[in-house]
Order: C-alpha cells, then structure tokens, then sequence
C-alpha cells in the first residue's frame, strides 16, 4: 500500500483549511504559517511529511528579504500614497471637473480620466475609489446626476489600478509567475487603456441618449476660462502627467528597471508635493507609516505563504492540483475557464495579495506545461480581478464606497450602477483572451 497516496487529500485539505480562516476574518499571514504548522506537524504524525523539507525555510526567507523585484513595491506605495496625502489627487480631479463640466456627462468623464491617471501613480483601489468617492460623488449629486450612473462610474473607475501600470497588483503577479516586471508593465499598458477608454465611449453614449441622467454644470458655475482655466491646467494636471510619463516610459524604453523607476516616482512625489506646498513634516510621516504597515504586510503574508507552499509541496498537494488541472477537458480551454473562474469567485472574499501568494503559484506550472504566454496570462488575471472587485454583492470597491457615500445613496443604487461597467469588464476581457495580441504587441516592439 502507497502511503503517500492514500494520504493526497492532505494538500487540498489544507488548501481549503486556509480559505476557511480567511473566510472568518483572521489575518492572513498566521493564517497561512498557522495552517501550514498544523499540517506539517499531521504529515510527520502519519508519516507522509519528511521534516527534513523545512531546513529549506529559511533561505526561502532570506531569497525573499534579497528579492529586487519586491523592492518596487514600497517605492510604488509611498508614490501613491504621497500623491494622495498631499492633495494632488484632489486637484486633478476638481481641475479636470472643471475642465469638463460644460459637457454633459463631463464630470463623469473627469471621474474616469482621473481614475485613470490615479491608477497610474497609486495603484490601489481603495485608495482611489474613496478620493475620488469623496470629491466628485457630492459634485455630482448636487448638480443632477443619476445616482447609479454616478456611483457605478466612480467604483468602475476606482479598479483601473488592478490592470494599468505603474501597480504594486502587476509587481506581484511578475514576482509570482516569474516573469519580468516590466513586460507585464507593457503588456497591460493596451488592455489597461481600452478599459479607460470604454467606460469614457459608455459615459458619452450615456450622456446622449439620456442627458437628464448627466447633465452639464449649469453656466454660473462655470467661472473659470480662458487664461486662468489654462494655467490650473497646465500646473495641476501637467507636473503628476509628467512623473507618470517619466515612470512609465523609463520602464518602457530599458532606461529603468520598475524598481530603479519606482525610487524616481516616490523621489519625483516628494518634489511635486514639495512644489505645491503640501510637504510637511505631518504628512512625510503619515505616508511613511502607510508605506511601512503595507510593506510590512506584504512582507509577513510572503513569508506565510512561503511556509504555506513548502508543507503543501512536501503533502505532494502540487502534485494532485497540476495532475487535476491538466486533466481538465477541453485542456487549455478548460484550464483557463477554471482558473479565471477560481480567481473571480476568490476576489469576492479575499484580497488580492491572497490571491496572488496562495493560488497564483498552483496556476504557474500548468499554464507553462499548456505552453501559454506568462505575461498574456497575467495581465488577464489583473483584468479578472478587476472585474470581481466591481461585482456585487461583495465586491471589495462597492464597500469602499458605500463607505463615504452620502445617507441619500442606497447600497442598491451602487450595486445596480456598477451592472453596466462589469459587462464592459467583462467584454474587455473576452476581446483580450482571444486576441493575445492585444497584450503582446507593445512586449514584442521591446
């Protein structure tokens, strides 16, 4: 009798185990160091785990603690972080309300393109969700919008953090697939932009078949033209348009590895909040702390999951999920379909790094034995989790806002606004798995 074989359940048990304290709310490092002591101590009991496995520990934590690529992440934090705790995001967004408001559906427009440009400097949803949340959701309201389409436009446009680059999303899912940083910065740059773009073309249908549902800002609020509205223009919206070009196309053209690019976006944040004269002592010190507990917590649930992975590894649980997914039917069809339906279905429940550090690295190997593209791959996983950031009824945008939404907006006004922005999520995504291209052309010109 096979001892080992009879004993396979024990990695998708611990696998499931871990969900179930996620599920109830324990923080997510000790629950996978915790599950991960618990069946490494069962396995040697029963004698299907050699201990000797757990001397590779720690250099696994020291390969970690010596990982440059993971370096990009408190660098992309603190940008973020800085561009938001000194009132630049807000600027940007009044400047752009302003710039658009004698359109109809302007300030929804303002609210995707400001999405858009905060995904590139904070990469974090809830960052973005709320700031904008916060400023253009009593705007909007007051001058006439429909609640859903205002609610739905501001979560929709909250998410283009998970897909457009610079993101701390896209750093881990590089780290995570092994593949490098800068081709999935590339390589979403496309599908982040058509994401933008379409949530921009359904605001505009909007606003001209229903205009009642997104006005234009009546004339006598209008006060700001000519030379004065340009120069707002050009000191508000050019100085952030510049660090992120300057990030980006660092990246881009070889100059910079995404760490090198990541310490000048954090350095180029200082001296725009510097230049605006939101620099203090206060504010340096509040960002810090929130680079440091993000880093911290990221670093914590790495090495969790690193403990995680070599007791599910020494339980032969890679063994049983590679035989398990490379035998689905239909293969690469079916392969995909599961795992994009696994990562939709997780994102209701638990965040993103969770899913990266636990489920990403049971995909990996398969995805290479199916022969798909790594980077193709991981810039649909962004956009997959993306779009069930944004579905109700716990998609983690929608508490983000319900949050800071004024008493007058239902939870129902969010979940049936944000209908219209996960069919566009959802056909984005379509169009990008069956045409690769889309993702690789830009990787292919590097």
């Amino acid at each position: 009798m096979n001892l080992s074989y009879d004993y396979q359940w024990l990695g998708p048990a611990m696998f499931a185990g871990a969900l179930v304290l996620l599920s109830f709310g324990y923080p997510v490092a000790f629950s996978l160091g915790g599950v991960a002591i618990l069946f490494g101590l069962f396995g040697m009991a029963l004698g299907v785990f050699d201990p000797v496995l757990l001397n590779a520990m720690p250099l696994r934590i020291f390969g970690i603690m010596e990982n440059y690529t993971l370096l990009a992440i408190p660098y992309f934090i603190f940008m973020g972080a800085m561009l938001e705790k000194s009132g630049i995001a807000e600027n940007l967004l009044e400047t752009m309300g302003i710039l658009f408001g004698r359109l109809r559906g302007g300030l929804a427009l303002a609210v995707v393109l400001v999405g858009a440009l905060l995904a590139a400097t904070t990469g974090v949803v809830a960052a973005t969700v709320v700031a904008m949340g916060l400023i253009s959701l009593p705007i909007m309201l007051r001058y006439g919008y429909n609640k859903q389409l205002a609610t739905g436009v501001i979560a929709a446009s909250g998410t283009l953090g998970q897909i457009i680059p610079p993101s701390v999303v896209l750093v881990v899912l590089g780290d995570q697939l092994g593949i490098s940083v800068g081709d999935l910065f590339i390589g979403s740059l496309i599908p982040g932009l058509m994401m933008a773009g379409a949530f921009a073309l359904h605001v505009v249908i909007i606003a001209f078949l229903r205009p009642d549902l997104a006005p234009a800002l009546p004339s006598e609020v209008r006060t700001m033209t000519g030379t004065k509205l340009l120069i707002r223009v050009v000191t508000v919206m050019i100085p952030p348009t510049l660090l992120i070009l300057l990030v980006l196309g660092s990246i881009f053209f070889g100059i910079a590895t995404p760490t090198e690019a990541g310490a000048v976006g954090a350095l180029g944040a200082l001296a725009l909040a510097g230049a605006n004269r939101r620099l203090s002592w206060t504010s340096l010190q509040r960002v810090c702390d929130i680079t440091l507990r993000t880093t911290t917590m990221v670093m914590f649930i790495l090495i969790g999951s690193t403990a995680f992975s070599l007791i599910f590894r020494g339980l032969h649980g890679d063994s049983f999920m590679f035989d398990l997914l490379t035998n689905l039917p239909g293969q690469t069809t079916g392969f995909l379909l599961v795992s994009m339906l696994t990562v939709f279905i997780l994102g209701f429940f638990i965040d993103f790094f969770e899913i990266a550090f636990i489920v990403i690295p049971l995909f990996v190997p398969v995805a290479q034995n199916l022969g798909l593209d790594l980077v193709w791959f991981g810039v649909i996983l962004g956009a997959n989790l993306q779009t069930s950031f944004l579905t109700p009824p716990f998609g983690f945008a929608l508490f983000y806002l319900r949050g800071i939404a004024p008493p007058e907006v239902t939870t129902g006004d969010i979940y049936r606004g944000v209908i219209p922005f996960i069919l566009i999520q959802v056909f984005v995504l379509i169009l990008l798995i069956v045409f690769p291209g889309i993702v690789n052309f830009l990787p292919s010109l590097s």
